[in-house]
């Protein structure tokens, strides 16, 4: 029997990274327990008055996020708020699956057109590593905007 999984990050800001991984995701913020969050409504904007409404202080409204697949098919992931900095190399990473089925310098564009777009979203790169078949396809290294390690592939 598999299991399913949740990622956790621990971070400073809950609430921009999980809006940073959800953008590169495609993924959802979802709405408060009972609420039902209006098509268009922000639901961190629901989460804000759900909070407020049952006394949660204000300065611990930012201590925990999450994000879900739509689809219901990828892991869901939690951010939860920790005092301490990043101090070293990830000992788990994600890979971002970027280029599915492309090989060659079609990949490495569309890797690059992907890593454009996240460092717009707040990402950093970092190196890319050239196709070396038949061990590997090529990548990107990036970081979030907390300094947690990624990779496009």
């Amino acid at each position: 029997m598999s299991r399913r999984i949740q990622v956790t990050f621990d971070a400073h800001d809950p609430r921009a990274l999980s809006t940073f991984w959800r953008d590169v995701l495609g993924y959802v913020h979802p709405g408060p327990p009972g609420v039902e969050v209006p098509e268009g409504a922000d639901p961190l904007a629901a989460w804000e008055d759900f909070l407020a409404r049952i006394g949660v202080p204000e300065e611990h409204r930012n201590a925990k996020s999450a994000i879900e697949d739509p689809d219901g098919e990828g892991p869901r992931i939690f951010f939860q708020q920790v005092p301490e900095d990043k101090v070293a190399k990830n000992r788990v990473h994600l890979d971002v699956r970027a280029a599915p089925g492309l090989e060659g310098e079609r990949r490495m564009a569309a890797l690059e057109a992907e890593c454009s777009r996240l460092v717009a979203l707040g990402a950093t790169r970092l190196r890319r590593d050239e196709p070396a078949p038949p061990l590997s396809a090529g990548f990107i290294v990036m970081a979030d905007p907390e300094g947690n390690e990624f990779c496009l592939d």
